[in-house]
């Protein structure tokens, strides 16, 4: 067999992506124990890509993996046996008591080694998602194109920044994010900010 041949012939590339068949990847596996030009173009080809990877990455949304979390804990809560619950669509005329049964419950607690986000889901439905939300310290920049993002403030007090106007907010008060302006939470009090958190689909 030719070498150079083989190894221009594109099953390598393939061979690293996992895009090949079970039979071609027998192959390969068998041609670069056999070959030490082989393992070495294989080992060249892993390193390119990796390396091409990490400089094309994107940072993923900050808030991705406390609303995942949230989710999974929120699974395992209705796969215990917890009732679903309904909590009311947050609009101007919100209050903290349309909230208290689940504000009070004793699950619905800041650990104390939760990062700067923190949430727990108390309602789910495929048009409204509920959440106890804690911010610590400044949450990063968001647009929401498909989902409007509520907020009514338990505790703690935060500004909105929506893009370049700030609305300053204390316990009770209610927010609506606009959809399609850019918005930050910073957190303007000594403890975190504990928020009714709502996200409605468009």
């Amino acid at each position: 067999m030719d070498i150079k041949e083989y190894i221009a012939s594109g099953v390598l590339e393939q061979y690293v992506l996992g895009t090949i068949s079970d039979e071609e990847l027998l192959t390969v596996d068998q041609m670069a124990a056999s070959y030490p030009e082989i393992k070495e173009e294989i080992l060249s080809i892993s390193y390119v890509l990796e390396k091409l990877a990490i400089e094309n990455a994107i940072a993923p949304d900050e808030t991705i993996k406390p609303f995942i979390m949230a989710s999974i804990d929120f699974m395992e809560r209705m796969e215990s046996g917890e009732q679903p619950s309904f909590p009311p669509i947050l609009n101007e005329s919100s209050r903290l008591i349309d909230f208290a049964s689940w504000i009070h419950r004793d699950d619905m607690v800041l650990p104390f080694d939760a990062g700067d986000l923190y949430a727990k889901i108390i309602g789910y439905t495929p048009q409204a998602t509920t959440a106890i939300a804690w911010i610590k310290g400044n949450a990063p920049v968001e647009t929401h194109d498909k989902e409007y993002e509520k907020f009514l403030i338990i505790e703690g007090t935060c500004d909105i920044i929506v893009e370049d106007k700030v609305y300053q907010l204390v316990a009770g008060d209610y927010f609506a994010i606009p959809l399609h302006k850019s918005h930050q939470v910073r957190v303007t009090s000594s403890i975190p900010c504990k928020v009714i958190l709502q996200r409605i689909a468009a």
